[in-house]
């Protein structure tokens, strides 16, 4: 396909429950993701409205359950109809009634929040996949025709999925034999009924508290039909069932569903993934199908941020398939029984007794069931080592730490993965947290001095997936090096000691101008941004490049940007790291059409495999071209070129870093003492930074609530690179202009641009600072 398109790292397709809460999961991970809906509206159809104890369990520890409020708990569900206590260990044992609409709601706005981008109206119509990008073709609801182009497309799009179908997915199983019509209805006054079998069929009746009564009927022998059903067709199904009449009723919602059984026979298929009813068909009996689908969200949506990250381990995403491949494949073969047992005709009656009766006796067969039911009983294969909680879920204790007492579930809040070192030897704990160090951006470390509930861990420290499940216990045939970089890759290479770690002072003799032989050297006593995060555009070379290092060497961590010389980036994280720093490379061309985001695409993924956040404290604005061209010479492209690159993108820029920013941020702009001394040589480049000037001047009044601060940093005649610099006479010519009769230094500049991004510049905002070295005092 070609055109325009959209730029971003994952498309989901479908904003149902699956797709907002993979959405959720992709962006707490830190990808960058696009969600296109069909639909212009969300759903008014509540079709499921049943969460299981491991679904509990997930949103809570996404910090996702206080926001539904007090939700009705029923400790009994049922397999086929027949009556099953669901208890086991678990705070959320049961079954937990939520509206469907409700669940979208909260995980819509959830999404949102992390910043998903949802676009509802949009329908795909075709899918393109190459070796560098999966690309959507979308019909948008004004009829216009759009392109997304990302790493992958997931297609949560229901059972009758358009990226299974155009991505050439297997999607083998049986065709319904059976259906069930159901409906909400209004202003009828009939007996609740739980899975009663007549002679006729089989007949639910469920009164809510707002008066709307759900009616779910079979009738024996019934063929699905090739429609949906009218309320008609359910008010005579009903009556010859249960000889009661509800036609006075209000039909608020009707539907029917069958027995349909299908699997896709892969899950994964290179850039095209799929999850919940896109990847599994089956009726929905007991809510498993809803739980199945936002268990299949959780598992994916981790390890596909880690992947378009760049930091993901071999083999990471194919265990997406076979771990939930199997999931769903148990679960079908257990609601394919229900089916039977539910709707069958009267011959299956003496295997429903046998099996109510074994169900009720026997306790193995008993939680055996409500595990699988559940979800509680899920066990992923992870690797070697024989602690009964490998490949489990995480269990529920209470956690006395140093913040304070904490869930083990509330740990995983933050979307990383947790080494939980439980009490023991302290030796130990020690080599652990020091094994794991390399991997804090990943994987937060918890210390519970004490710890109560359920499920004895049998060891002294576990390390937990984000998803919830225990991937190394600490026995003795077992490595945790081996598992982090298993499940979380090799430590990203930035996990050098930190600046606060004293380094030997280096001596820097600028060489050039022996009017600047002067030793300058790396102080450990300057860590004064320690903690805080920075991008400097155009930081390969020049006066970027000296700008990044300083801020490294206050303590920063550094985005260093650059266009085209990957190489000379990669050489500044280096040398940072070198001295005990921190950085990494960010690529984008400015200038072009979305810049913007692809260097926040980049920006924001460096920063939470770091940090696992994506604030952005400190923005450099230091890209930019020069002219050299003189005002006859000028063309349109060029001056087009000129304002796209130096006054448009620090504009925009800004724009989207104030979305990463927190309060107190700091925002510094390099513009020219050509704004203030002329040179007809440069009257298109100066134009450029006198409108870069005003950035200052008018963000300041706008950001002066929130404690972000602005300024224009404005260097003279500054040593970059040109070979004019390398001409005595020329350089001596210079340096004549400033008062300290030699040409700047991009160190110069770059201390200018540590002051102003400190707490000690707090006072100062909407400024101009001269940083030509006395060049305009004229």
């Amino acid at each position: 396909m070609t055109g325009d398109y959209t730029d971003t790292q994952v498309v989901v397709v479908g904003a149902g429950p699956v797709g907002l809460f993979l959405a959720g999961e992709l962006r707490l991970a830190g990808a960058d993701v696009v969600v296109l809906e069909q639909l212009t509206a969300p759903t008014t159809e509540s079709r499921a409205s049943t969460l299981h104890a491991r679904t509990m369990e997930i949103l809570d520890s996404r910090g996702l359950l206080t926001p539904l409020g007090d939700i009705p708990n029923e400790p009994m569900g049922h397999f086929g109809g027949t009556p099953l206590d669901l208890t086991l260990p678990s705070p959320y044992p049961g079954q937990w009634k939520v509206p469907q609409t409700r669940i979208e709601e909260l995980l819509g706005q959830w999404a949102n929040d992390l910043g998903a981008d949802i676009r509802r109206g949009h329908e795909v119509t075709g899918l393109t996949v190459t070796g560098d990008y999966a690309e959507a073709e979308v019909r948008t609801a004004e009829g216009a025709t759009a392109f997304l182009r990302a790493k992958c497309v997931i297609g949560c799009d229901g059972e009758n999925s358009v990226v299974r179908r155009l991505g050439g997915f297997g999607f083998p199983g049986a065709d319904a034999e059976r259906e069930l019509m159901r409906a909400d209805v209004a202003g009828i006054d009939i007996p609740n009924r739980r899975f009663e079998r007549l002679d006729g069929g089989l007949a639910i009746a469920a009164r809510r508290p707002d008066g709307v009564t759900r009616v779910m009927v079979h009738e024996f022998g019934a063929r699905p039909r090739a429609e949906q059903p009218r309320f008609a067709d359910i008010v005579d199904t009903w009556k010859r069932v249960t000889g009661e009449d509800i036609s006075g009723g209000t039909p608020l919602w009707v539907n029917s569903f069958g027995d349909a059984s299908r699997q896709a026979d892969r899950y994964r298929d290179y850039r095209l993934f799929l999850a919940g009813d896109a990847a599994h068909q089956q009726m929905p009996i007991g809510g498993q199908a809803l739980n199945l689908g936002l268990q299949d969200a959780v598992n994916l949506g981790w390890k596909l941020a880690a992947q378009v990250a760049g930091r993901g381990p071999d083999g990471l995403l194919d265990s997406y398939h076979s771990e939930r491949h199997a999931v769903g494949r148990e679960i079908l073969s257990n609601i394919r029984t229900q089916a039977l047992l539910l709707l069958g005709p009267a011959a299956v009656e003496p295997v429903r007794q046998v099996f109510a009766e074994v169900a009720r006796e026997s306790e193995n067969v008993r939680t055996h069931l409500a595990g699988v039911i559940s979800g509680l009983d899920i066990r992923y294969e992870v690797g070697p080592g024989e602690h009964p909680l490998l490949g489990r879920r995480l269990p529920h204790w209470q956690l006395t730490t140093d913040e304070g007492a904490v869930t083990s579930t509330a740990t995983l809040r933050s979307g990383r993965g947790v080494l939980l070192l439980l009490p023991g030897d302290e030796a130990r704990r020690e080599e652990l947290r020091a094994a794991a160090a390399p991997w804090a951006g990943l994987v937060g470390t918890v210390t519970a001095d004490s710890y109560s509930g359920a499920e004895a861990p049998l060891t002294g420290a576990l390390l937990v997936r984000p998803d919830g499940y225990i991937v190394w216990a600490d026995t003795p045939d077992t490595d945790l090096k081996q598992a982090l970089k298993r499940w979380f890759g090799a430590p990203p290479a930035t996990s050098r000691p930190s600046p606060a770690t004293p380094v030997p002072a280096t001596a820097r003799v600028n060489n050039n101008s022996s009017a600047t032989a002067t030793a300058k050297k790396w102080r450990t006593d300057m860590n004064r941004l320690t903690g805080r995060t920075a991008l400097v555009t155009g930081s390969s070379r020049g006066m970027g490049r000296s700008a990044a290092i300083r801020l490294a060497r206050e303590g920063a961590l550094v985005a260093v940007h650059y266009t085209a010389r990957k190489d000379a980036a990669d050489e500044v994280v280096t040398e940072i790291e070198n001295d005990g720093g921190r950085a990494f490379t960010v690529r984008a061309e400015l200038g072009v059409p979305g810049d913007v985001h692809e260097l926040f695409l980049g920006l924001e993924s460096g920063l939470r495999e770091r940090t696992g956040s994506t604030d952005l404290d400190i923005l450099v604005n230091n890209a930019g071209v020069m002219g050299g061209v003189k005002p006859e010479d000028t063309t349109p492209e060029k001056f087009d070129e000129l304002f796209a690159v130096n006054a448009k993108a620090p504009f925009f820029l800004i724009q989207r870093a104030l979305k990463n920013m927190p309060d107190g941020g700091r925002i510094i702009n390099i513009t020219s003492g050509l704004t203030r001394f002329a040179n007809p040589d440069e009257i298109a480049y100066a134009m450029t930074k006198g409108a870069v000037d005003q950035l200052a001047l008018h963000f300041a009044k706008y950001l002066g609530p929130r404690n972000i601060t602005i300024n224009s940093v404005a260097p003279g005649i500054t040593r970059n690179g040109n070979p004019v610099f390398d001409i005595p006479e020329a350089v001596e010519q210079m340096a004549r202009l400033s008062a300290f009769n030699r040409v700047g230094e991009p160190e110069d500049v770059a201390d200018v641009v540590a002051f102003l991004a400190t707490d000690e510049a707090r006072w100062i905002t909407g400024s101009f600072v001269d940083a030509t070295g006395g060049t305009l005092l004229g």
